[in-house]
């Protein structure tokens, strides 16, 4: 094999559960993981143990005992990692160390073979042929940059140099669950190999939506992988990756859990529809995806040159039922069309020197075209529209009596947004090793980080068709017409941003371990809640209102003309401020950590232990709109986030192993005031020391497997067991911290019988049925919440030929 293309895995990672002396085959021929040509990072010549920062990785191995399907299915298996399985493939909130994102930029950056997956609307896809995944907790914004303050997922698919034949899987489960994939991985010289393959699963779904009879989250989605590698020259490699998904998926089951004011609930007129789902416009969430990479890897006598450009298209549509109650009061079509193109140049140092050091320069291009009207029902626009504005006419025996009645049956808020973000960086990383002594080693990195994002907003409606009477006895007033408002918002906006992101580690290693110290700075970037644009329509709807009563004619009567024009102008709401409602900053942050990787006892035993503490600045929250249209960012001020993590891989026998880790969060608000609406009235709100929401205080996983060996006298070469059971504590949901899910834990169990490359596995997802909240919020003064996936079980079969 070419010298100069081999990457050679030096130790066994994080979280690996199975050992030199208990590693069974795990791929499609018996091949040992460092002869391996993998698809490595183009910025480091360590192992993933032997950077100065908190790792986990999964094997192959790790993600089926495990029955890892996609990045959701990582909960607890890491360290302090949440990601709340709800909604739909367009929710991927990750949130790591008090860190996350429900909605628009990403916290945690997501690379899928060195190709920066930029948009969290791509986050959730198929793994089926991936060879391992490695996640780096805490700001890894040198290197990485925007958007990676959390963390980075990295996700390695099959190289077709290691992997030979065709492999296929079939699975079927309860809730008329199925899966297939079917991959062939071919060789075709010692200079060439491809692979290409395809999958293919459908889920019945697991919740009733009562209101329309029928499953709220069943769903289907097939796709398929192209990979290529070329070895031209000895020091030359080339590869290309294409893959393709599409999803057509319901979403968003989400149970009515009452009136948020507990004054309000003993009058809530939809009490018998408490712990249930029913609302009467299906919600679903459709979704085409392309992702295509090229990479070119030079090894010079001196450095490494390595090229990646990366391509994404995404093109998806959102039918939402935004009241989710059977009342029809208002949904929203969303349409997304996005193209991002990125190109990173890295020149990096040959493995082996002591001085290592990394120097690149990064840009993308992303066009983003959302088209999402929202349309107000009957219901909707009698209590979004005509009550707000006839409660706020004056209710006194000396004021004129007025009313406002709205004939229109529907309106529709159009809302097409344009929002390009250009993005350009330059970094560079450096590391002395044996610096003073043998083992100890410094880096020392700085990236300066460019982005400039623009919106361009057209939001129009049909005209309100309203009547309008007022009636003043003592003045011979007596008014009732009929009239017209329309509303446009249209405008564009810019801001770009400047960052400067350095790090700084020491690090002590011996005997494949180490000790390390790091201090480093993150950031994710701000932008556009587009979300707000139906409550700016609101507003305008208000004022074009009350500007048609001010400007009528029969009003403009001699002596009281201008004593109703004062009167209007004290109802009519403030002009909307475009810029100050739909921008939210930059969020950034300080990251401090010491830690260890820890090989003990022959390679048996590996912990890897770790202490943090976050100071963020202008920190970004998820919540919903005022009026409860729609989830919008807000910068919250200051959070502070403390915590610790451990996990432990041990190999108490050749055959039984046990895998455990924990993480526990301190994460508060330092510095957060708002405004909450009680009533009629709005109150500042201090919620400074409360906790970050969507942040567990404690995750945990804790994991055992036995391999049996049977002789050559039966058919079967091994069956292995795997149990493991993982869990979260004390989850506030939103920044007041009125409710949280204190406890939750799921028993998953797995037992393979195992021929070679195939198996049959019997599988068990959540053993004793567990009740748990994945998600909760609230809107328009009401309470939701989804449910955890139920117990299930199934059958899997591989096989390879």
């Amino acid at each position: 094999m070419k010298k100069g293309i081999l990457i050679t895995l030096l130790t066994t990672t994080a979280t690996t559960s199975l050992f030199a002396n208990t590693q069974q085959t795990d791929s499609l021929r018996n091949i040992q993981i460092e002869e391996l040509v993998v698809i490595a990072s183009p910025k480091s010549n360590s192992s993933l143990r032997e950077l100065p920062t908190a790792t986990t990785q999964l094997t192959q191995l790790d993600m089926r005992t495990n029955q890892i399907t996609s990045l959701k299915s990582l909960n607890a298996l890491v360290p302090n990692i949440f990601i709340p399985d709800y909604g739909s493939k367009l929710t991927s909130a990750i949130y790591i160390r008090g860190i996350g994102s429900r909605i628009n930029t990403p916290s945690v950056g997501l690379y899928v073979d060195n190709i920066p997956y930029l948009d969290k609307s791509a986050f959730d896809f198929n793994c089926s042929d991936i060879e391992r995944i490695e996640v780096l907790r805490g700001p890894q914004s040198t290197l990485f940059g925007r958007n990676t303050m959390g963390g980075l997922i990295h996700v390695h698919t099959k190289s077709p140099f290691s992997y030979q034949g065709t492999d296929l899987t079939l699975k079927a489960g309860n809730y008329n669950s199925y899966d297939a994939s079917l991959t062939h991985y071919c060789q075709v010289s010692d200079k060439f190999a491809f692979s290409a393959g395809g999958f293919f699963n459908y889920n019945g779904g697991f919740f009733e939506n009562e209101a329309l009879g029928q499953k709220a989250d069943q769903g289907i989605a097939g796709g398929g992988r192209l990979h290529a590698i070329a070895l031209p020259k000895d020091n030359l490699k080339l590869d290309w990756n294409v893959n393709y998904e599409y999803s057509d998926q319901g979403g968003y089951p989400y149970f009515y859990m009452g009136k948020a004011n507990p004054e309000a609930r003993p009058n809530d007129p939809r009490k018998d529809k408490i712990g249930s789902i029913s609302y009467n416009d299906e919600c679903n969430y459709r979704r085409n995806l392309l992702n295509a990479g090229f990479s070119v890897e030079h090894q010079s006598q001196h450095f490494i040159l390595s090229a990646v450009t990366g391509y994404q298209n995404l093109n998806d549509r959102m039918f939402l039922d935004q009241d989710f109650t059977e009342v029809d009061i208002f949904n929203l079509e969303q349409k997304q069309r996005l193209n991002t193109l990125s190109e990173e140049i890295v020149f990096k140092a040959k493995p082996g020197k002591r001085w290592q050091w990394t120097t690149g320069a990064f840009g993308f291009y992303q066009w983003l075209h959302t088209n999402g009207p929202v349309t107000f029902k009957r219901k909707g626009i009698e209590s979004l529209i005509e009550n707000n504005a006839n409660q706020n006419f004056p209710n006194s025996p000396m004021a004129p009596k007025m009313h406002l009645t709205v004939h229109n049956q529907s309106l529709v808020v159009g809302g097409k947004f344009d929002t390009p973000t250009l993005g350009a960086a330059i970094y560079h990383q450096s590391t002395i090793n044996d610096l003073f002594v043998e083992g100890l080693s410094a880096t020392v990195g700085l990236r300066l980080d460019y982005e400039k994002n623009t919106m361009r907003y057209n939001s129009t409606s049909n005209p309100i068709d309203f009547n309008f009477s007022m009636k003043m006895p003592s003045m011979g007033i007596d008014f009732d017409e009929r009239m017209s408002a329309p509303s446009l918002i249209k405008g564009k906006l810019s801001n770009d941003y400047l960052q400067l992101l350095p790090k700084f580690s020491i690090q002590y290693k011996w005997d494949n371990s180490n000790l390390y110290a790091t201090v480093s700075k993150g950031y994710r970037s701000g932008g556009y809640n587009i979300q707000m644009f139906s409550e700016l329509a609101q507003t305008e709807f208000r004022r074009n209102i009350m500007q048609a009563i001010k400007d009528h004619p029969k009003l403009d009567i001699p002596g009281v003309g201008s004593i109703i024009d004062k009167m209007v102008d004290k109802m009519m709401p403030p002009a909307s401020n475009v810029e100050a409602t739909t921008i939210f900053k930059p969020e950034y942050s300080w990251n401090y950590e010491i830690g260890t990787h820890l090989t003990l006892c022959n390679h048996k035993l590996n912990m890897d232990l770790a202490v943090f503490y976050m100071d963020t600045r202008d920190q970004q929250v998820a919540r919903f709109s005022e009026n409860g249209l729609g989830r919008v960012t807000v910068n919250a001020g200051k959070s502070r986030s403390t915590g610790a993590e451990m996990s432990m891989q041990a190999a108490v026998t050749p055959a039984f192993s046990l895998q455990a880790n924990y993480g526990f969060t301190h994460a508060t608000f330092t510095k957060y005031m708002t405004n909450e609406k009680k009533g009629k009235e709005w109150n500042e709100i201090d919620y400074s020391g409360n906790f970050v929401p969507f942040v567990p205080q404690h995750t945990f996983n804790v994991g055992a497997q036995y391999l049996f060996r049977l002789s050559s006298r039966f058919w079967l070469d091994n069956i292995r067991i795997n149990a493991n059971y993982n869990g979260a504590a004390n989850i506030y949901w939103t920044e007041n911290n009125r409710n949280k899910e204190d406890f939750y834990g799921t028993l998953n169990g797995r037992v393979s019988f195992e021929k070679k490359d195939s198996s049959i596995a019997l599988y068990i997802r959540n053993a004793l049925n567990t009740d748990y909240t994945t998600f909760f919020f609230e809107s328009m003064g009401n309470q939701f919440m989804q449910k955890g996936k139920p117990l299930q079980f199934g059958i899997e079969v591989r096989y390879n030929f």
